[in-house]
């Protein structure tokens, strides 16, 4: 069977990889750079699994700049384009799923198209009747960036949204949801079946939820700093119960990276006219910690300025939300930066994963030892080993290494 998919970001290219195990599949992507590192087995995205499949597995998988080429004879087209956070508006930016859908159906009404972007609850059935289709498909991903395909290889389970219950659609749901199980190889996966809207809530609510997460044990930080306490020590204590679970609690300076501070910010939307408190105080939390954290940054710049002469620059360790991840959309630090640099101070970077000499109109730089000497406070919000000479210098709230 073929397979389309639209888009290549971490969450199409890692779907094109895993299918093109067992199946043919043509990614389609306006990228022509993107394209032709995918047709050499060249990782576009920073991705282990990828870039090992890419060297060692046998792949079905050509890439395109021609949608036509990809959509061509294909039994299902996976819409896997950005769906960023639109402020003004106040929901999510959904034309280019919209237009990718438009596109697909002008070249191949039979397929059947499964969108896998992040989209407001109740979209997929406004699209299905506004395309007046009946072969929609909205099949929610919980993949984390760096790791997709080791996330599609390992899925949580499997969730297949149907705009309508018709037996045709029914049908096609249930082969793609067993092709993607198959393909996965892992035994006794999840598979839940429902009705599109449900399966966008549980896209929404999940991360939501996540994110909430992430604001609660960073509020426990805050608390144990304010009050000279032992955070790692209220963490362990609290996370011992099994109903809590000792994972996912590593203090940070606020969620952030593609998913979290958009979806929350959606699900917070399509709460509009329903009662609600915690959703829109998890939103506000992240606003609150990043606030908290500036002020400490800020804190320690003056302590350490007391016993110097030299007002030398703040560093920014790393742009990148977290450990392995290779971009740094919506991470937190850049709220902090601008932060800071409303205080009038300067900041140096460093980020090797920045191509650029400037970040934010401050200077970035390519040499970690000329950053660490030059910073007169190192703010990390994950640490490494590459600080270990300069301890006496950092600003972190990463207790454990990871997450």
């Amino acid at each position: 069977m073929k397979f389309a998919v639209i888009g290549t970001g971490y969450v199409g290219l890692s779907l094109a990889v895993l299918l093109s195990t067992q199946n043919e599949v043509v990614a389609y992507d306006i990228s022509k750079e993107k394209v032709d590192l995918i047709n050499k087995r060249i990782s576009p995205i920073h991705d282990e699994y990828i870039e090992l499949y890419f060297k060692e597995k046998p792949l079905n998988l050509l890439a395109t700049t021609s949608i036509e080429e990809a959509v061509r004879g294909a039994g299902y087209v996976i819409i896997s384009t950005p769906t960023n956070y639109d402020e003004n508006k106040n929901k999510f930016d959904t034309k280019s799923v919209e237009e990718s859908a438009k596109q697909v159906l002008s070249l191949n009404k039979d397929a059947t198209i499964v969108i896998k972007s992040t989209i407001p609850i109740g979209f997929t059935k406004k699209l299905a009747k506004t395309l007046k289709t009946k072969n929609l498909l909205f099949a929610p991903e919980f993949l984390r960036e760096s790791k997709a395909l080791y996330d599609n290889l390992n899925p949580s389970r499997i969730i297949v949204g149907l705009s309508n219950f018709e037996q045709a659609l029914d049908r096609q749901a249930h082969i793609f949801a067993f092709t993607l199980a198959r393909c996965a190889g892992k035994d006794d996966i999840p598979i839940l079946f429902m009705s599109s809207t449900e399966a966008e809530a549980v896209k929404l609510f999940s991360n939501t939820y996540l994110a909430m997460r992430i604001a609660y044990f960073n509020e426990i930080d805050t608390y144990a700093e304010v009050n000279d306490l032992h955070t790692n020590a209220i963490i362990e204590g609290v996370c011992l119960d099994s109903r809590i679970g000792n994972y996912y609690n590593n203090p940070s300076f606020g969620y952030g990276g593609y998913c979290l501070p958009k979806d929350t910010k959606q699900l917070k939307a399509n709460y509009k006219n329903i009662p609600e408190n915690i959703i829109s105080a998890v939103v506000k939390a992240n606003d609150t910690r990043k606030s908290f954290i500036s002020k400490q940054i800020l804190d320690k710049v003056c302590s350490l300025r007391k016993n110097s002469s030299k007002n030398a620059p703040i560093g920014v360790y790393r742009l990148t939300m977290k450990t392995g991840a290779d971009n740094f959309r919506e991470s937190a630090i850049q709220s902090i930066i601008n932060n800071l640099l409303e205080k009038g101070e300067e900041i140096i970077i460093y980020e090797p994963n920045c191509k650029k000499d400037s970040f934010l109109n401050c200077k970035v730089y390519k040499s970690l030892e000329k950053f660490k000497k030059e910073s007169c406070l190192i703010v990390a919000n994950r640490i490494s080993k590459d600080l270990e000479d300069v301890k006496e210098k950092i600003y972190t709230r990463d207790l454990f290494g990871r997450d």
